[in-house]
């Protein structure tokens, strides 16, 4: 595969699944009277937003092998995903997760991965060569749960590292799915002093740190002395930053919310889209804060439509919202 015309590659990493939203917000999972398929997982999302954006991304994870695997293959492909590091089992399926949308726009889970596919990825099934001639390397912890999926997860990520390519993280902690909370936090910080650049959300450096104060104090203790961004989102109060050098905060934009689904996933991507074939500009702050302005919008943009991958935004619709601004 060639992408010298078009730019770095970022390899995104871990599960893609089918989420069934209900049709109308605002009700129980059992008061739905009907849901709609919505493709989703977050890495998958992340490569889709690069993609939007023009930028260049494959995506490494394993399917069933079966209607909705083979759905989910296909999406990636017309969004123009490579492909080359996706495999199918033929004895699970592909995850599930129900959503219900409550009336503000957040969502809850429930889950069908007993086991799913994506867990059952194993270190052998890996595209070493595809996860080599990565720029960017792009994870979360999902895939750190349970085996042999953990297992390929930190092999994935110790050929990438070696190989040069940035590191990034976005644990995107979905309690119901870990066996218990400690559980989680351990796990998700047992590959933090890895990560070059990571993001969470206000909600995950409350978890993580055990403090209600959203503050530079409280997100500093979650630097690590080769980390090169730090990034905290803060909903529709945007983001923080935090680097070697230099810290600070970014403004949201402010639309109609209808569905926060995906809205970091297209932050990170827009984020790693920019970073990818210019890495200085993590020690740049004024290049930093475009870049993050444009990320926001990105962000933005995305939860103005249902659904994670139909809402991505292309660039030019980035433009037109800062522009408008």
């Amino acid at each position: 595969m060639s992408s010298s015309n078009k730019g770095g590659l970022i390899v995104s990493f871990g599960e893609m699944l089918i989420d069934f939203v209900p049709t109308a917000s605002g009700v129980s999972l059992s008061e739905a009277p009907g849901f709609l398929k919505a493709p989703g997982g977050a890495p998958a999302n992340v490569a889709i937003a690069v993609t939007r954006l023009g930028g260049v991304s494959a995506f490494v994870g394993k399917l069933g092998d079966d209607e909705f695997g083979h759905m989910l293959a296909g999406i990636l492909k017309e969004n123009g995903v490579y492909g080359e590091g996706i495999c199918f089992d033929k004895g699970a399926r592909t995850a599930l997760a129900f959503v219900t949308l409550r009336a503000d726009g957040e969502r809850e889970f429930m889950f069908y991965r007993n086991p799913s596919a994506d867990m059952l990825l194993t270190p052998e099934e890996l595209n070493l060569d595809l996860i080599r001639s990565a720029k960017v390397f792009h994870y979360g912890s999902i895939s750190l749960i349970v085996e042999p999926c953990r297992s390929a997860h930190l092999k994935a990520m110790e050929v990438a590292k070696d190989a040069g390519a940035l590191l990034s993280y976005d644990p995107n902690l979905r309690l119901p799915l870990w066996p218990s909370a400690e559980e989680a936090k351990e796990q998700i910080m047992s590959i933090w002093e890895k990560a070059d650049v990571i993001k969470v959300s206000d909600v995950e450096l409350e978890f993580l740190t055990g403090s209600d104060k959203i503050d530079d104090e409280t997100a500093m203790t979650l630097w690590h002395s080769d980390l090169k961004l730090l990034l905290v989102t803060l909903g529709e109060k945007g983001c923080r930053y935090y680097t070697k050098n230099f810290r600070g905060a970014v403004d949201a934009f402010h639309v109609k919310t209808v569905d926060t689904t995906g809205a970091g996933d297209s932050f990170v991507g827009a984020l790693l889209c920019k970073i990818v074939d210019d890495q200085n500009i993590l020690e740049e702050e004024p290049r930093l804060r475009e870049v993050l302005r444009f990320a926001s919008a990105c962000g933005a943009i995305t939860t103005t439509k249902k659904g994670a991958i139909p809402a991505l935004p292309t660039e030019s619709e980035v433009l037109s919202l800062i522009g408008g601004k």
